[in-house]
């Protein structure tokens, strides 16, 4: 088996990833005026705009396929070829199977590319072949290989083996490999990845190199090995609870979870799935056939175009359409408001929503069931208050039996251009899932710097009882994660601090040496977490000392199981891992310092 220790899972560069139309608004008729005496005219009646039409084309960049469609590996390798090493490009695709068989084909997957089957099922669309994704472009380095996805397929494999080598924001759901998988690049180079949910693996997943990882409600062969911290829930094939060594973190059960929106076809017709909710689940939602929940067809969607204003998508919420978000970016005037209990916006290929003049992006309403999924939040260069809010400051309605879930939504601040934005994302509204997001302030790129992309904040929760499952956010200039709600819970957490700070000045919270990567507020008494992960390189200032990685309330409620931080070369050192207990890490080893259970 190849080196995955610790010590051989950075490369030697100094760098973060290095080492791992318009609509017009309605405007008042002038006044008509008279003599004197007369009274001015009334204005006219404001009209009411053309309601908008739902369902329609997908779009020149979804490229749908069926199994009689012509040339399809030399249309999948062209759109690799555009978008393999494009990482902050403006090019985004969705490649589309109908249902059937198809043979002979690799589809490489580069940058804001997604694949996905049609079918109810994954099993409805196979294709014997694979789908992959490996770092050549990087010199066998796939520390940067985000922002791409697989879901709905089912894979046969050439060699028995398919390879999936992804960092942060590379989801793989709802997939059949009949086969293994293996998440490390060709030669099994560095790897910081990933995800997986609602997938059967027959075969055994080798993570070999990849240093953490988090796999949900999935049925898996085996698993071969761990480096830092791998967590599973609710996975029929997972190896026994085991943190620090192996660094196994498991349980037989995710407590609440909800699929993710799909688009399928029923006969001719897109239809969009909406899984229904399960509590203590445990294994994929399709083994028995047809999935458990509801359908809406692509009419009741409004399907956008990019280039299309944020008056036209908000008419069309007020419209009561749901919005399908083709591939592409989109500018935004305005917040995207959803006020509409239930609402779906569900993005395809990567579509990207960049704020304009420092707005947010989008802000939901204290509603029942709101479903976003499938797109990235882009920060403008003027600052943002917040890039996405659900629910508005002081929401408090229970939202239990139907709450809100953010699955596969990304936030960037910089790396494509300069972005500001004081806090990411801010949930509000109680009850809600967030289930696998990158938050992430760019510590490579354009418009990169302690100050040129300032983001202070990652992720706010302030409501009671959400759940995060697939929690990753880095390099905020405070905190990442501020937890104040009750009864939090969060099943992995990935983070690294900020690798750019200047000194040690920069970082000084009062007399903290430094701001925890995450915080649980201290009129919390209930929390608990599993599965957490903090690593610093301030390569900047290697001198600079970082007191603990997580912070908390001293309380019989306020639990944490199998914590670990990391020194990566000694650049930066930890004192404790949390609070003030566990052990500073140590030189430039490179190894963990963990705790197993907190208090």
């Amino acid at each position: 088996m190849p080196d995955s220790s610790p010590s051989s899972s950075r490369p030697p560069q100094v760098g973060r990833r290095t080492l791992l139309g318009a609509a017009a608004a309605a405007t008042a008729a002038p006044v008509v005026l008279g003599a004197a005496t007369r009274a001015a005219a009334a204005p006219a009646p404001r009209k009411k705009p053309r309601a908008l039409p739902g369902g329609g084309d997908l779009g020149p960049n979804v490229l749908v396929f069926d199994p009689s469609t012509p040339g399809i590996q030399a249309r999948l390798d062209e759109v690799f070829r555009q978008q393999e090493s494009a990482q902050f490009g403006t090019g985004r695709y969705a490649l589309l199977f109908k249902p059937g068989t198809y043979s002979g084909l690799n589809a490489q997957l580069g940058f804001y590319t997604s694949i996905a089957g049609l079918g109810l099922s994954p099993d409805d669309t196979t294709i014997n072949g694979d789908v992959t994704v490996d770092a050549g472009w990087f010199d066998g380095n796939a520390t940067q290989n985000f922002w791409r996805s697989a879901e709905n397929l089912a894979l046969v494999p050439v060699n028995g083996t398919n390879r999936w080598a992804v960092a942060q924001a590379a989801p793989f759901r709802r997939m059949h490999v009949r086969g293994g998988l293996n998440l490390a690049p060709s030669g099994y180079g560095w790897a910081s990845g990933g995800y997986i949910a609602d997938s059967r693996i027959d075969g055994q997943v080798g993570p070999y190199s990849q240093q953490q990882w988090y796999t949900r409600d999935s049925t898996i062969g085996s698993w071969l090995n761990g480096v830092w911290n791998m967590v599973f829930s609710g996975v029929e094939g997972a190896p026994a609870q085991s943190f620090p060594n192996p660094p196994y973190t498991t349980l037989a059960t995710t407590p609440i979870s909800r699929e993710k929106p799909f688009l399928y076809l029923q006969g001719s017709e897109y239809r969009i799935f909406l899984p229904e909710k399960r509590t203590n689940a445990r294994g994929v939602t399709w083994g028995n056939g047809t999935p458990r929940g509801t359908s809406l067809p692509l009419t009741r969607f409004y399907v956008a175009r990019p280039g299309v204003s944020a008056a036209t998508l908000n008419q069309a919420l007020e419209q009561g359409l749901h919005l399908l978000l083709t591939p592409g970016i989109y500018h935004l005037s305005e917040p995207l408001r959803i006020n509409r209990a239930n609402t779906v916006v569900l993005g395809l290929g990567y579509a990207t929503l960049i704020p304009d003049g420092g707005v947010t992006a989008v802000k939901v309403a204290d509603v029942d069931g709101v479903r976003l999924a499938g797109f990235l939040v882009d920060a403008g260069p003027v600052n943002s208050p917040t890039l996405l809010e659900i629910g508005p400051r002081g929401a408090s309605r229970d939202h239990s039996a139907n709450p809100t879930t953010v699955q596969d939504v990304f936030i960037r601040i910089g790396g494509a251009g300069p972005g500001k934005a004081t806090t990411s994302l801010v949930v509000n509204s109680r009850h809600t899932i967030i289930d696998h997001t990158w938050v992430w302030r760019a510590d490579h790129g354009d418009g990169v710097g302690w100050e040129t992309n300032r983001a202070d904040y990652g992720v706010v929760v302030n409501g009671d009882d959400v759940l995060a499952t697939g929690l990753f956010v880095e390099h905020f200039n405070r905190y990442d994660v501020q937890w104040f709600g009750q009864r939090g819970r969060t099943i992995f957490f990935q983070n690294e601090k900020a690798y750019d700070a200047p000194n040690q000045a920069a970082i000084q919270n009062g007399s903290t040496k430094g701001y925890a990567a995450y915080r649980v507020g201290d009129a919390v008494t209930s929390h608990e977490g599993w599965g957490l992960g903090s690593y610093c390189y301030y390569n900047v200032d290697p001198t600079i000392v970082q007191h603990h990685g997580f912070a908390a309330p001293v309380s019989p409620n306020v639990r944490f199981h199998n914590l670990l931080v990391v020194s990566l070369g000694g650049q930066g050192q930890y004192e404790c891992v949390i609070n003030d207990t566990g052990s500073p890490t140590s030189g430039t080893s490179t190894v963990p310092s963990t705790v197993v259970s907190y208090p």
